[in-house]
């Protein structure tokens, strides 16, 4: 499957988020997306399985835990695809960088 046949599932996005912010136990992610999604434990498990198949996320075992991390190999295939597209919008972060920092220079 292609980086962005994964990403294009806002839920696989959304474990993704998670698991940016350090590892987490399947149990756990299951709790926050069925929340956030209103879907099973199963289909978790499922995006869980896409992830880790795709090499998303690497698990390892702890206790009866299966605890879930980012690995960031296939994200850096899509940055060095966007790369291409930077151009577009560096400049305008750029100044927004400069008006944010001349606003801030006011207000002192």
């Amino acid at each position: 499957m292609h980086a962005f046949e994964v990403l294009r599932d806002p839920v696989r996005r959304r474990i993704l988020e998670l698991l940016a912010d350090g590892e987490r136990a399947s149990g756990a992610v299951a709790e926050v997306i069925g929340r956030e999604f209103a879907i099973t434990q199963p289909a978790v498990s499922q995006h869980l399985k896409v992830l880790r198949d795709n090499g998303f996320a690497s698990t390892r075992v702890d206790g009866a835990r299966r605890i879930y991390a980012v690995d960031t190999s296939p994200l850096r295939d899509v940055d060095a695809w966007l790369e291409r597209f930077r151009r577009f919008w560096e400049p305008k972060l750029d100044t927004l960088a400069a008006e944010v920092a001349r606003g801030k220079r006011t207000r002192t």
